[in-house]
């Protein structure tokens, strides 16, 4: 069936002036109100969009996608107290948004994770309108994983109840990864139906974006005074669910085997937590390098590296889990090193051979691991060539990721449950 015309709101707990917004929210609403859906976006807006500069940053933003077609709404985030904090977001969101759904008569919301969806499920009950959860991860249990909250603690066991109510009510499921699918079939909460409406859409990307600059990688390694060293790259946040110290520590065994090796991270977080993890791990400041980037300068960056490398906590967490920046780094052509249960990332390294598994963290894994990123920067060109086929295979941001949002669409306001 077409979209034409049909009206859809958007809900997302992540702030449009962030990262995470510019690269995984605005690119597909774009390309999705090409198909002629009347989207209409809120989302919560940190600190920094209610300061003089934010807001000029806001308006720019709420020109840039009403000329695509999107009338953008946010509302202010609240951090702590955390239940509380939360509570009075979900409040106000279910408001704000009811409103929207009256007005413009609205007949489904996307919500894209967990606190949207208690959102869209209370609307849901109230003015009868369809709902898509977009499970972006189990959250409960990456926050137990990062040791943010306990197992069993209430935080966690209101996180899945919710979870639960959402699932069951859904009338579509997005999940990252066909291993978190496969986990959840078997869950009570989706017995509802013999078969719910769902679609796996991993972390995709504008391959017209993220792609390998020899330009820019001339420009980038003379900048950092790297010469013809192999550099490593890891490109994001860092503590938390990213092993920062782990990552070091695979570097000084690389080290081992390239002397010359250089490690290159980009991140807007707090430069004393790499400081200190290269510290440890007997790395001296001669061969790293700290860079807080804005999202439009990463493939320039990553066009100057050798390999890519993400080391997530594991736990269960992990199944639903499609690193945005692996995708990033195969599409710019590098090999990646990644551990392993992660989502659907060891079958899709060791099928498509572009990078290396790191199965137990240890020092024995890790030189493993580094060898086979030696053999790959080998054959660069060979290598730049099999990522990219990779990235656009699986990672496209308009033959994959829309697509299936819009086949979801589809189905959805198709249907008669």
């Amino acid at each position: 069936m077409s979209l034409a015309g049909k009206q859809v709101l958007f809900i997302s707990y992540n702030g449009m002036l962030e990262p995470l917004g510019q690269s995984q929210v605005i690119p597909y609403l774009k390309e999705l109100s090409k198909l002629g859906t009347q989207l209409t976006l809120l989302s919560y807006e940190r600190e920094h969009a209610y300061t003089e500069e934010g807001r000029q940053h806001c308006e720019s933003l709420r020109a840039e996608l009403r000329e695509s077609g999107i009338d953008w709404h946010w509302l202010r985030y609240h951090k702590r107290p955390s239940i509380p904090a939360t509570a009075f977001d979900v409040s106000a969101g279910v408001r704000f948004a009811s409103r929207l759904v009256k007005s413009k008569q609205i007949e489904l919301i996307h919500a894209r994770s967990h606190i949207p969806a208690l959102i869209a499920l209370r609307i849901k009950h109230r003015l009868g309108v369809k709902m898509i959860f977009d499970v972006r991860g189990l959250m409960a249990e990456e926050y137990v994983d990062a040791g943010h909250w306990r197992s069993n603690g209430t935080p966690a066991r209101l996180t899945k109840q919710m979870e639960a109510r959402a699932l069951g009510a859904a009338d579509g499921v997005v999940t990252l990864t066909d291993a978190l699918w496969s986990e959840m079939q078997g869950w009570p909460s989706l017995q509802r139906w013999p078969q719910v409406a769902h679609e796996t859409i991993p972390c995709c990307i504008d391959l017209k974006t993220f792609r390998f600059d020899e330009q820019a990688r001339i420009e980038r390694r003379t900048e950092l005074a790297v010469g013809d060293r192999f550099v490593l790259v890891y490109s994001g946040s860092i503590g938390g669910w990213y092993m920062t110290n782990e990552m070091a520590a695979f570097f000084s065994v690389l080290k081992r085997q390239r002397p010359h090796a250089f490690f290159l991270w980009l991140t807007q977080g707090d430069p004393s937590l790499v400081d200190n993890a290269m510290v440890a791990a007997g790395i001296s400041h001669d061969d790293y390098a700290v860079r807080s980037v804005t999202p439009r300068t990463v493939p320039a960056w990553l066009s100057a590296s050798d390999a890519g490398i993400a080391f997530y906590r594991s736990g269960m967490s992990g199944l639903g889990r499609s690193p945005v920046k692996v995708s990033e780094y195969l599409a710019c052509g590098l090999p990646v090193v990644v551990n392993g249960g992660i989502g659907d990332s060891d079958a899709l390294i060791s099928g498509e051979k572009i990078g290396a598994l790191v199965q137990d963290l240890n020092a024995a894994e890790y030189e493993k691991a580094a060898h086979s990123i030696a053999d790959f920067a080998a054959a660069p060109e060979e290598i730049r060539r099999r990522t990219r086929v990779v990235a656009e295979t699986f990672f496209d941001l308009r033959q994959t990721g829309v697509e299936r949002y819009a086949r979801l669409y589809a189905h959805v306001l198709g249907s008669n449950n």
